[in-house]
């Protein structure tokens, strides 16, 4: 009868335990008009989004911390691990902020410190003074991206590469860049970005099993190759929107997460294109006030923070800039500053719909 008791008292500490961690591992559902948010708007941006996108595969729009729509084409599922590409970036970009916090390193380190043996015999100017912030911003002083292939050195040929410009002062997009970063914080930590990342940013966010691909010499990626689910994305979003802060917790230094996600370099001038509004530690700019970390074949994380709102997006498609325009021209009139009245009826048909989306079979020629 004692040994009874115990095991029941046990019993109880553990699922005491437990629930509030399961209660944590998802965010919060309301219905759309709760958020201020119309479901006949949003039906009409998945509407448009499966007809003018070819193929989406998954959204999940959360509006003042709740999810108010999320749905998969199918095959797709909730549970899909899905490859992030560039996205994975922002990740990596995250790992460097927490780096810094930790007394790790400094925006202002020149990135030779932590590659004395794979530097070249007689390093440029340019590459002597290349540094992290030059890394995070896309301006190493590269013509073009270095190639990183095979089973070389990563971080040598990187360094090997020539920098015709002075750092800082050209902005070329470059995933190798951001593979360097992973590489820094795998040389000062002990440990990859994937597993420094672990206690400080997945688990707090209930973010499971993340997959991570690695180089020859054992470095996550960085730059690509990290695999998490949709509502995963959701959740980094809306971290970053809540200024690195998740339940109560200050997850991210809010000090980073501002730096992160604000212009830290110009990228082009044109006001019509997404990829044209300026640059930050590894996020992107936004027309509409927001920012993005984005990835190939459009995976997205949008953050509103006027609009107190995210969606993360998965797709396979070649025309990112699509996307975008149908959140623009299709969701954004949808974001109401006050809860709206409760529609039952839009509500059920937007659940269809949501509930019905598969993934279209290509046209036979």
């Amino acid at each position: 009868m004692h040994l009874s008791r115990v095991l029941t008292c046990l019993t109880l500490l553990f699922m005491a335990i437990s629930l509030p961690l399961q209660a944590q591992s998802s965010l919060p559902r309301s219905t759309p008009e709760a958020q201020g948010v119309s479901s006949s708007v949003v039906r009409s941006f998945v509407e448009a989004a499966d007809k003018k996108v070819n193929t989406m595969h998954s959204v999940m729009i959360v509006r003042h911390g709740h999810v108010v729509a999320e749905g998969w084409w199918k095959p797709q599922t909730a549970e899909t691990p899905h490859v992030m590409h560039s996205l994975s970036k922002s990740f990596s970009s995250t790992a460097i902020g927490l780096a810094i916090a930790d007394g790790k390193l400094s925006l202002d380190d020149e990135i030779l410190k932590f590659f004395p043996e794979d530097a070249p015999p007689v390093p440029s100017k340019n590459l002597k003074s290349m540094r992290v912030r030059d890394l995070l911003i896309m301006s190493t002083g590269h013509e073009n991206e270095p190639k990183l292939a095979g089973s070389a050195n990563w971080a040598k040929t990187f360094l090997a590469h020539p920098v015709p410009h002075k750092p800082g002062t050209h902005f070329v997009y470059n995933t190798p860049a951001t593979y360097m970063l992973s590489a820094i914080v795998q040389k000062v930590t002990g440990q990859t970005v994937l597993d420094y990342l672990k206690p400080r940013l997945f688990e707090p966010l209930g973010i499971t099993n993340p997959k991570w691909g690695v180089s020859p010499q054992g470095v996550s990626l960085g730059g690509f190759g990290l695999y998490i689910r949709t509502e995963d994305i959701a959740k980094f979003g809306q971290l970053y929107n809540q200024n690195g802060k998740w339940e109560g917790k200050q997850i991210i230094p809010e000090s980073w997460t501002r730096l992160a996600t604000s212009r830290q370099t110009s990228n082009g001038s044109n006001p019509q294109s997404d990829w044209d509004q300026g640059y930050g530690y590894q996020f992107w700019r936004c027309r509409n006030g927001g920012f993005r970390g984005d990835g190939a074949n459009g995976q997205f994380c949008i953050v509103l923070p006027e609009h107190d709102t995210v969606i993360a997006i998965t797709a396979d498609t070649r025309d990112m800039q699509s996307i975008l325009n149908v959140v623009w021209e299709n969701l954004l009139p949808a974001l109401q500053p006050k809860a709206l009245p409760d529609n039952k009826t839009d509500q059920d048909l937007l659940k269809q719909t949501l509930s019905n989306l598969s993934i279209r079979e290509p046209a036979k020629k």
